[in-house]
């Protein structure tokens, strides 16, 4: 077995599920019909899914991020990304990178480090920056998300990464070279709120931090005029989708219109408007962010969309998967189906 999502084929070889069949006397169950086609139908496609063609070409994808010495930290970011390239028939190869080494800072202190860790993203075919906390690494990430962003390489930005590239966006095209975070302003930067592209959420408090969180399944809106989204056509061209969150910290509301002016779109929004919850640049491969966290969601037979993108924009194969998605109805559209 290449994977442990095979053990269910190997089990089924070695007659386990018959065995179960006969000792809890499943046979003697009335058991509807569609209940018994479903069943089949799900077996199928797991058997579809799970196994890869041995020749099949990897999807290289560098995860960017600040706790990759501990790959157990992005637990349910790989596993996404294992979901997506299994839909997408290819093999996942994983290229961690810590954000840190893509500094100016490492540059000096370790120039071998900085450019391996350059030559990694450089090669990889597509980039993700997860969520995470706090300012170490983040001029990394900020540097990395640029670097995608000028030369057209697939970008998925997830809570933190979707903040690190509009404050990217903010200092490349806004005209605001000293834009940040304030969640980064007592380590680096100006304190100058004119200069928070992010900024901590109005219904939180900067003094408890404990339970003052934006958690949980929340619902985001596709905006009018995002018809031509990668990101909408990936739900499967919903209007509304619904996504866990887990996060203190947002797009500065006072800098969507030149944010939007500069190409970067918020393609969807929360059901007040003023909340930001994804960005895609539209003359891009694929440049997507998404404030919240859609590997929660994400299951074997229902990959996360927004990773599904990632992955078969990186195996250049985006434009068929999305018809796949459209003409099967596969789309979970943010909602765990079980």
């Amino acid at each position: 077995m290449e994977t442990v999502y095979q053990v269910p084929l190997l089990l089924h070889e070695q007659g386990l599920l018959q065995r179960l069949r006969t000792g809890l006397e499943l046979d003697k169950l009335s058991i509807p019909p569609t209940v018994s086609a479903n069943g089949a139908a799900l077996w199928e496609l797991w058997k579809k899914t799970v196994i890869v063609p041995k020749d099949s070409t990897p999807v290289q994808i560098a995860l960017v991020g600040k706790y990759t010495s501990m790959l157990d930290s992005y637990l349910s970011v790989i596993k996404a990304l294992e979901h997506a390239a299994m839909r997408c028939r290819r093999k996942l190869s994983l290229l961690p990178v810590d954000s840190e080494h893509l500094e100016s800072a490492t540059q000096k202190s370790d120039p071998a480090k900085f450019h391996k860790a350059w030559q990694t993203v450089c090669e990889a075919d597509g980039v993700i920056v997860p969520g995470g906390f706090g300012s170490r690494g983040i001029e990394g990430m900020i540097a990395c998300a640029k670097w995608a962003r000028e030369n057209k390489r697939n970008y998925l930005g997830i809570c933190l990464g979707m903040q690190v590239a509009t404050v990217e966006v903010s200092r490349s095209l806004c005209g605001r070279p000293k834009a940040t975070s304030e969640e980064w302003v007592d380590d680096m930067n100006s304190k100058d709120p004119e200069n928070h592209s992010v900024v901590f959420m109005p219904e939180s408090s900067k003094e408890q931090l404990g339970g003052t969180m934006r958690l949980g399944t929340r619902p985001s809106l596709f905006q009018p005029g995002s018809e031509w989204s990668k990101l909408r056509a990936l739900y499967g061209g919903a209007s509304e989708i619904h996504e866990r969150h887990r996060h203190r910290y947002e797009v500065n509301p006072a800098r969507v219109e030149e944010l939007e002016n500069a190409g970067l779109h918020f393609v969807a929004k929360d059901e007040t408007g003023n909340r930001m919850e994804a960005f895609e640049l539209k003359d891009h491969p694929f440049f997507v962010g998404l404030q919240a966290h859609p590997e929660f969601l994400s299951k074997v037979t229902k990959s996360s969309p927004p990773f599904l993108g990632l992955v078969a924009a990186s195996a250049g194969i985006l434009d068929q998967i999305i018809e796949e998605v459209q003409k099967e109805g596969t789309a979970m559209n943010g909602v765990a189906e079980f």
